[in-house]
């Protein structure tokens, strides 16, 4: 998965206060806080309500959603479900484990700590310290339930410190933008992979075991109240995917985050001289949300789900490359001065 690149130090133009090293931090702080919580959810799920035909745990899905499986199997040849465990909450080695998502967070706000209120600062403290002491023997002991709850409430209430206390400047902004990019990528992972381990199924659609499954990837999302408002009888493959796609109203859901990216767009655009950066992003993110806006669900399955769930996270990628590109461009390293005598 995209992990955050070299900043720039110098002043974007437009950006009267904010350097671009600070509004690069405040979106990979966002990113990485919104995917520790989405792996602590995702972990918990898993271990409550995954199952294989043999009835055991299929820890191997959460690799596939992350695209993990090299490093994954690399590291651990003959994986156990402690190796899957200490892979994703423990181990250094994988940037995207829990343990090293915390102190990717803690970097990132300690770059921007003269921006981010005290009583943001102090939280991410407490709780990235806590998230670095980690061991396994930790998990055996709280249980994993628990340490999962845990972690998703820290990272809940560092979302309302945050909510409460960030002064609404572009640093809001940025860090908005992070977290709806990151929720758009975490969903289509979520349903591309867990779409097509649970369509061939030998139970019938609708029966218990399907019913529960597609549950697990409500869920996953923490969509399962909200979708059971909507659809209080019918659960179905088409219309769990429809909602974790094209609900306007569900928090986590692709259409949501596009549609708060693009605003959040507009806002730098209009209240901060951006325009001409800004262009170029959201011509792309205009013809995502125009994909999603034109087609049913059921024409996204026919067509390939899964075809179209790996175009939209390249292109969240790309939209993450084109922000990098138009607000904190790595530093141009001149020519060197190459000797005709010697060529060097």
């Amino acid at each position: 998965m995209t992990q955050m690149s070299p900043v720039s130090p110098g002043m974007l133009p437009g950006l009267n206060t904010l350097l671009s090293r600070y509004a690069e931090s405040m979106m990979w702080l966002a990113r990485y806080m919104e995917r520790i919580e989405n792996l602590a959810r995702l972990i918990e799920v898993t271990e409550t309500f995954v199952r294989g035909p043999d009835g055991r745990t299929v820890w191997d899905t959460i690799v596939q959603i992350n695209t993990d499986e090299v490093h994954f199997h690399t590291l651990y040849p003959h994986a156990t479900e402690d190796d899957y465990l200490a892979f994703y909450i423990t181990d250094l080695a994988n940037p995207g484990s829990i343990k090293a998502m915390a102190n990717a967070a803690r970097e990132n706000a300690r770059s921007v700590r003269p921006l981010i209120s005290t009583e943001m600062w102090m939280h991410l403290n407490v709780f990235t310290k806590a998230l670095l002491d980690l061991e396994p023997s930790h998990i055996r002991r709280t249980g994993l339930s628990a340490l999962c709850n845990r972690i998703k409430q820290d990272c809940q209430t560092h979302t309302g410190i945050t909510e409460g206390t960030l002064y609404r400047d572009q640093a809001w902004l940025f860090y908005l933008l992070g977290r709806h990019l990151e929720r758009g990528d975490q969903i289509t992972r979520l349903i591309d992979t867990r779409y097509h381990t649970l369509l061939p199924a030998d139970e019938e659609v609708g029966s218990e075991i399907d019913t529960t499954q597609w549950a697990s990837v409500l869920r996953s999302a923490a969509a399962y109240h909200a979708f059971r408002r909507l659809q209080p009888v019918t659960t179905t493959p088409t219309n769990v995917v429809g909602f974790l796609l094209k609900n306007e109203g569900f928090p986590r859901s692709l259409a949501l985050n596009l549609r708060q990216a693009d605003g959040l767009l507009t806002a730098l655009s209009t209240h901060y001289n951006l325009r001409r950066q800004c262009s170029p992003v959201r011509e792309r993110l205009a013809e995502l949300r125009a994909t999603l806006e034109d087609q049913t669900t059921e024409d996204m399955i026919i067509r390939g789900l899964h075809e179209y769930m790996k175009w939209i996270q390249k292109e969240i990628a790309a939209l993450q490359n084109d922000l990098a590109a138009a607000y904190w461009p790595a530093p141009q390293i001149p020519p060197q001065d190459v000797s005709p005598h010697t060529g060097q």
